[in-house]
């Protein structure tokens, strides 16, 4: 028997070891995020202010002698070429911390009394003050902004986020967000609140303005994947649509960030404006939570690459159904975990407490291994949106869309999740071109568009690309007519950026899902019609061998494969048995890379696993 844990570690090496050519062009671009740990944890003390000759190099030991000038006050300049190496460094984006800071696990025990635990400067409450004032004015030299995420007076400390208005929608920073869990938890209503800044009336009447088809809005149920964004400008706040002129809201001067009444009438708002107006985007997939769409789910969690994921629990209901399912997907597929609790407003008090008890139970429990923290306050939101994403960590939040509770709290951590654009291990910009579709449309007037992820490489309108296979096996040659993200016009793209595409003179019905966009070489990707693969067998309830057909999720491909051979000597597998696999796909060639991650199911019977190799 292996153990998934084992398992996924050992697929991570092999997927890195097929980009290992990539990563040594581009140096380390997976460490920064680690970077940003260690020297949030070194602590500071009044060590001697260095000269311009000696400041450091290493980005740890800038973000922690930044603090130390500011408050020192007598190099501001050494201060500011600090602070715009690191925003340039961090991809435009920082979150800097003054005074002293308790450390992580007395932030998850909501513990918040000061110890010598506690890591950074001692500063007093003037101190502080002057650091703050000095901050905001080098920050408005390098051209950032500053915005005051959290503040307190005992001890005296704060934390700050700096970013760096972007050019244009091309350096728009984006994160990925997939919203799952079961039936009826609440999972559009929470989206609708989010993105919209009304509240929700308890009846749905938020959840309507998701739904694509008129089945949903008659159900109340998702089928489909839903796409909505989230827009936080330059100086850390929500892009949220004011109010109708001449309502309620509008006449008495209401805060327009505030989450409104559900009677409240904003101005809509297109994607494109939203995207104009901020500095970062998080992009929510919302994903079917009935048994039956459970196949469009899975293809939205494999192909969309999300950053993280939320979960999306009903306090009256509790972890139920496809919850269960869901969760396990997305621990194969080692994403992140978010929990939401939704409801808290209408669930008595000993059924929300039982939630909460089984919760943290499946999150400690060997099949997930997490460490649950109930996330009540600001500077804990902070702290978990940096750390959680690399450390096996389940932040937890209490939400009730009817009245507020806790709303305020995850959207500001959903401003401070980092974007995974920046890595270059998973994302290689200086790579050949590769872009994976995952829907596809004919536009009327523009013609076929298609919509998917870069994952490698750049792309400019205008660029003579390759795309397929088709069921031959062949790629056909086309230009980018013109570049959209987020509905805005743009003229370039590069790798983990989510784009849509126009193609010049195709068919809509030449493109489908699964295919891949490349740029045009004389040597053509070819397709794949065999390869073989190491798995592991998460459940089944009888045996798996020769001739088992299931339908195999690999990125954007979806298709039913058949295995031809296994290297186990009884022929069979069982559940929680490892092999080495030859599949074969039924309908038509693919295009898949050693590396990839895989994940086939059919029925109840679940596997995991990676591509280890093509056979010509």
């Amino acid at each position: 028997m292996t153990s998934l844990r084992s398992f996924q570690s050992e697929i991570q090496a092999i997927s890195k070891r097929h980009r290992l050519p990539s990563t040594q062009l581009h140096g380390d671009g997976e460490s920064r995020a680690h970077e940003i740990s260690a020297a949030e944890d070194m602590p500071a003390t009044g060590k001697e202010v260095p000269s311009k000759e000696d400041l450091p190099d290493s980005f740890d030991e800038q973000l922690t002698m930044l603090p130390q000038l500011l408050m020192d006050g007598s190099q501001l300049s050494n201060a500011q070429d600090i602070l715009a190496t690191l925003l340039l460094r961090s991809k435009g984006e920082l979150v800097l911390r003054l005074g002293r800071h308790p450390p992580p696990e007395q932030l998850w025990n909501n513990n918040s009394e000061e110890n010598d635990d506690w890591t950074g400067i001692v500063m007093t409450p003037d101190q502080l003050t002057e650091s703050i004032d000095r901050l905001n004015s080098i920050a408005n030299e390098v051209g950032s902004y500053n915005c005051t995420v959290f503040e307190s007076s005992s001890p005296p400390r704060s934390i700050h986020l700096l970013r760096l208005p972007p050019a244009s929608v091309e350096s728009l920073i984006e994160v990925r967000c997939a919203v799952v869990g079961n039936v009826d938890s609440g999972k559009s209503t929470t989206l609708g609140v989010l993105t919209r800044g009304s509240l929700d009336d308890g009846r749905g009447k938020v959840r309507v303005n998701l739904f694509r088809h008129k089945h949903e809005i008659e159900s109340g149920r998702t089928s489909s994947v839903g796409m909505e964004i989230l827009g936080f400008s330059a100086d850390g706040l929500p892009v949220v649509a004011s109010f109708h002129a001449g309502t309620v809201e509008a006449n008495s001067n209401q805060d327009k960030l505030a989450f409104a009444a559900p009677t409240a009438k904003r101005e809509k708002m297109a994607w494109d404006e939203i995207s104009g107006q901020s500095a970062k985007v998080v992009g929510f997939v919302d994903l079917a939570g009935h048994e039956k769409y459970l196949k469009t789910s899975l293809f939205g969690l494999t192909s969309g690459a999300p950053d993280f994921v939320l979960l999306i629990v009903g306090a009256n209901a509790g972890m139920i159904g496809m919850s269960k399912e869901h969760l396990a997907i997305a621990l194969a597929l080692s994403v992140p975990v978010v929990v939401a609790i939704t409801k808290v407003d209408m669930t008595p008090t000993n059924v929300l407490e039982e939630t909460k008890k089984q919760v943290v139970k499946i999150m400690k429990s060997p099949g997930c291994r997490k460490l649950p923290v109930f996330v009540q306050n600001m500077e804990t939101a902070v702290r978990i949106s940096q750390s959680f994403t690399r450390e096996r960590i389940c932040p937890i939040f209490l939400l009730s869309n009817v009245t507020g509770e806790g709303l305020n709290t995850i959207r500001n951590f959903l401003n401070l999740v980092p974007s995974s654009e920046g890595d270059q291990l998973k994302y290689p910009v200086d790579e050949p071109l590769e872009y994976s579709i995952t829907e596809c449309w004919s536009v009327p007037h523009v013609g076929t568009v298609v919509n998917g992820l870069i994952a490698s490489g750049r792309v400019k309108a205008g660029d003579p690309i390759l795309f397929g296979p088709d069921s031959n096996g062949a790629f056909q040659s086309t230009v980018v007519k013109s570049i959209q993200r987020k509905r805005a016009n743009v003229t370039s793209a590069e790798a983990g950026q989510c784009v849509s595409l126009a193609l010049k003179r195709i068919r809509r019905a030449a493109v489908r899902k699964g295919m891949v966009i490349v740029a045009k070489t004389d040597n053509p990707p070819r397709a794949v019609r065999r390869f073989e693969g190491q798995v592991l067998i998460l459940y089944h309830n009888s045996t798996l061998q020769r001739g088992y057909q299931a339908m195999l999720h690999a990125g954007a491909v979806r298709q039913t494969v058949r295995i031809v051979s296994m290297d186990n000597p009884n022929g069979v597998l069982r559940t929680g048995d490892r092999a080495t696999v030859e599949f074969e796909f039924m309908s038509s060639p693919e295009f898949l890379k050693p590396g990839m991650k895989l994940l086939f199911r059919e029925g109840k019977t679940k596997g995991l696993g990676v591509v280890t190799r093509i056979i010509p």
